[in-house]
């Protein structure tokens, strides 16, 4: 049966009304789009991988080899001195809060070897999450800096750390509220008789911070105390921002070094953070020579309320930095597994590479 297809109006049922082109789907003739592109791709034989594992294991091993080697000729002494044991002289101090009286107490040690180099002294907390969120956030970045408004207007990413009996806090915030606060002394005990040990508190701070980050609001005056005068000290600080460093005037307010140190928060739960420097006072002289020492400590620095630990370390450093023997044995472990591949791929290689993959034709 034929069937008779109608058209009307003189147009067909094209779906296009009059006057108009029809859509075409093909993409654009660029060299992007019609996949024209110059392309390179490697190809994969055994005379470039296996050259290039021998090279990646011969170059790793000898340098995480020389960096393992640097890191364990660091000198390091810690002292765990939160007082856990009983038995610890810092115990009486364990149950310290906020607004207890500061609590003192001495835990004596000895060097059985010298600490030639500069040292630097550590303050090490464990189980305190400097990366939260909330606490990261929590705090004025423009008031940090010396601007007026915000000393006394603070930002309200530092509530609950914002005011205080109706004044501004300065500087607000739960990191500037949570502030390190124990004071580490180191005595030298020689013949009975006790020989302090200089610690320097310049220059533990980057350069940054100190000069860029971190400034006081300025005024017609030099005396801090009048410049923050309409603020309040943060709520756990037993006193303000202006008397942070009593010998040192021009190490107070916003630009003490402890507290930029501080302000500077750490990644892991587990971190240490520079507090002083003890340097040679001269070249043919230990910074730290063997014998007994006693390190005097003002407790103040609660942590039994998050399970935390608290520790003081000496080390010396080298030209990589701290004591740190990841990346050594980063390096010895990839090259190790790059040459244990290049001797295993080679000897595969070797035994089959050469088959005659063509298949044996009868007679």
């Amino acid at each position: 049966m034929a069937m008779n297809y109608k058209e009307e109006d003189g147009h067909h049922n094209s779906g296009v009304g009059p006057g108009l082109a029809a859509k075409s789907k093909k993409p654009d003739n660029t060299a992007f789009k019609q996949q024209r592109l110059p392309a390179w791709q490697p190809i994969l034989t055994a005379g470039t991988v296996l050259p290039a594992f021998f090279v990646i294991g011969i170059i790793f091993i000898p340098i995480g080899i020389g960096i393992f080697v640097t890191s364990n000729n660091i000198r390091e002494f810690e002292i765990d001195y939160t007082g856990i044991d009983s038995n610890s002289p810092c115990h009486k101090c364990l149950n310290t809060s906020w607004s207890n009286i500061s609590c003192t107490c001495n835990i004596s040690f000895t060097l059985d070897t010298a600490f030639e180099s500069n040292v630097f002294m550590y303050y090490g907390l464990s189980n305190f999450y400097q990366n939260h969120r909330r606490y990261v956030k929590s705090r004025d970045d423009s008031q940090l800096n010396g601007d007026k408004n915000s000393l006394t207007n603070p930002s309200k990413e530092c509530d609950p750390y914002r005011t205080s009996n109706n004044m501004p806090i300065a500087p607000c915030g739960a990191i500037a509220n949570s502030m390190f606060n124990d004071t580490l002394r180191l005595v030298r005990i020689t013949n009975g008789s006790e020989e302090a040990i200089t610690l320097t508190k310049k220059g533990i701070a980057w350069w940054t911070d100190k000069n860029v980050k971190f400034k006081n609001p300025a005024g017609n005056t030099t005396d801090l105390k009048q410049i923050f005068k309409d603020t309040t000290k943060p709520i756990n600080w037993q006193i303000p921002v202006y008397e942070l460093d009593s010998k040192d005037q021009d190490n107070n307010g916003f630009v003490n070094e402890d507290f930029i140190v501080w302000m500077r928060t750490a990644a892991l739960p587990t971190f240490r953070k520079l507090y002083g420097l003890i340097e040679k006072t001269d070249s043919s002289q230990v910074a730290l020579k063997p014998g007994n020492y006693t390190l005097q400590i003002v407790y103040n620095y609660p942590v039994l309320s998050f399970d935390g630990r608290k520790r003081m370390i000496l080390s010396t450093i080298s030209w990589m930095g701290g004591k740190n023997p990841f990346l050594g044995i980063a390096y010895i472990t990839v090259g190790s597994v790059c040459f244990f591949l290049g001797v295993v791929l080679l000897i595969i290689h070797t035994k089959y590479g050469n088959r005659n993959n063509s298949p044996d034709i009868p007679n």
